[in-house]
């Protein structure tokens, strides 16, 4: 029973993250002008200012929850290199062989 109550408080769509944002927004402007009358001059300004400040962090995170995430790799007609190639060259150091008796010589330089 709590857990269909509960999925009455998750947010789906952009719509309700909109309308929850503005729900906070309303609060913090209320609570900001409080803090004007209670805290005059310059630390009532400052404490008003983070109020409404915190409307656009959590706003942002609201919207970035809601928002599909991008895939990874974009789907196209290949298949996406699992391991991208790194060019060889001489001044770096290539990776042994595994295989003991895969190297037949003392030097691994093959021009």
């Amino acid at each position: 029973m709590l857990k269909r109550l509960g999925r009455l408080f998750v947010i789906k769509t952009r719509t309700e993250a909109w309308l929850v944002i503005y729900a906070i927004a309303c609060g913090a402007v209320e609570r900001g002008r409080h803090y004007m009358d209670v805290y005059p001059g310059w630390s009532g300004w400052m404490l008003a200012i983070a109020c409404t400040g915190v409307v656009f962090l959590a706003g942002a995170r609201l919207l970035d929850s809601v928002r599909a995430p991008a895939p990874a790799v974009i789907a196209g007609p290949f298949a996406a290199p699992s391991r991208r190639r790194q060019p060889a060259g001489r001044s770096r150091p290539r990776h042994l062989p595994l295989d003991r008796a895969a190297r037949r010589s003392l030097t691994r330089r093959r021009d």
